[in-house]
């Protein structure tokens, strides 16, 4: 049998804040027990597990939404899935990190600009940043 925690205690043991705890709830992630009457409601060790595995999959930069639907697949027996869904949030990354490659070029093109100490009539990034598209 699954031991039984607060929510504190819950919070504890997946290394997360109660009102993460909550929050989870509120987006339908994590289920919460019944309250017994003049009780507390109380976890099982494996929401704990529940709440790491949706923290670590946020540190991979899966959204919630996309993290519900990993957990439709938490059985273990729909990894091609899984797969599918990693992948695609790889593509998302690796678009992202091209993005941030080309503004840290262009910045550093307009830093450079600035610093070869030729006093243009206007700042080279206010220019850039004022000009129309």
């Amino acid at each position: 049998m699954d031991r039984q925690l607060s929510i504190g205690s819950l919070a504890k043991a997946a290394d997360v804040n109660v009102e993460t705890i909550r929050y989870y709830q509120r987006r339908g992630l994590v289920h919460e027990p019944s309250k017994p009457l003049g009780g507390h409601r109380r976890y099982t060790a494996s929401t704990a597990t529940r709440v790491r595995f949706i923290r670590r999959a946020q540190l991979l930069g899966f959204t919630l939404e996309e993290i519900k639907n990993l957990l439709l697949l938490e059985d273990g027996q729909s990894c091609r899935d899984a797969r599918l869904l990693a992948e695609r949030k790889l593509g998302l990354i690796e678009a992202r990190i091209a993005d941030l490659s080309r503004m840290r070029r262009a910045l550093k093109r307009l830093i450079a600009q600035c610093a070869e100490g030729k006093r243009p009539r206007s700042c080279p990034i206010i220019a850039t940043l004022s000009a129309d598209a």
